[in-house]
């Protein structure tokens, strides 16, 4: 199982490459099934991961001129201020037991899963029913405030289930300020590298590191990001768009019939 984590970790670095998100979709739920890591720590896992692949990701959207910086400021900004507030004070706050249904227990880490599932299911849907829109790069005047209420909603999703928000992220950038699915692409991995480091750093004297672990599997899903932006290269941005959606999709069904059907 541990070999097979190792090697998911070259997925996570190919869908960051790809598709801008995703990385902590399968980050968290690789280190809790895969690795038999503490959903908790797993959060706080993912973060550094995530960070570290979409800093290399993004450091090769600048050089193709493939991100919002307007975006990135008015997305980025709440977002990490949500991120702080939510792993300093809400994360603490919720407790180990919340309650028993039948024979499933729900603790915390059960309701971070499954919490996590259903936000991907909700994003997903939104990517694989939109159609194609006219891009508009740049901020418009009157999408800011929008950008900032995004950037604070998707910082608290970011601080509680230790997601770099890849995956809400994008239907926001495509959905909403309908920016072309490569600019936010880049526009993502620029604004998950500072939340998630941010998310990560603000917070690591309460978690005690496996630092031989985390680095190794950073380095593995570093690889994969070179790949994954190779192949971003030859598909068109559509394509992508829908192929993020199911792919959301997919892996938000696993996790929550995990969580509430198999869970002992």
């Amino acid at each position: 199982m541990e070999i097979s984590g190792y090697l998911a970790a070259v997925l996570i670095g190919v869908s960051l490459g790809l598709i801008g998100g995703g990385g902590s979709i399968l980050t968290v739920p690789v280190f809790v099934y895969l690795l038999h890591v503490h959903p908790l720590l797993a959060t706080t896992y993912s973060l550094f991961v995530v960070g570290s692949c979409s800093l290399v990701g993004s450091v090769r959207s600048y050089y193709k001129r493939l991100i919002d910086f307007q975006v990135v400021l008015y997305f980025g900004l709440p977002s990490l201020l949500s991120v702080f507030i939510v792993r300093r004070f809400v994360l603490p706050m919720i407790p180990d037991h919340l309650f028993t249904v039948g024979e499933l227990v729900v603790d915390k880490g059960v309701f971070l899963m499954v919490l996590f599932a259903l936000l991907m299911l909700a994003a997903a849907t939104s990517m694989i029913q939109s159609g194609t829109k006219p891009p508009a790069p740049g901020v418009p005047k009157e999408r800011k405030s929008g950008l900032l209420i995004q950037g604070l909603l998707v910082g608290a999703v970011t601080g509680l289930l230790g997601a770099g928000g890849g995956f809400l992220i994008i239907p926001s950038l495509v959905l909403i300020s309908r920016l072309p699915m490569k600019i936010a692409v880049g526009s993502s991995l620029t604004i998950m590298a500072i939340s998630s480091f941010f998310g990560f750093f603000s917070t690591l004297s309460h978690y005690t590191i496996n630092w031989s672990q985390l680095l190794l599997f950073t380095a593995i899903a570093v690889l994969g990001i070179f790949v994954g932006t190779a192949f971003s290269d030859k598909i068109p941005g559509q394509s992508l768009k829908k192929g993020f959606g199911w792919f959301v999709l997919a892996i938000g069904l696993f996790i929550l019939v995990r969580e509430l059907f198999f869970f002992s």
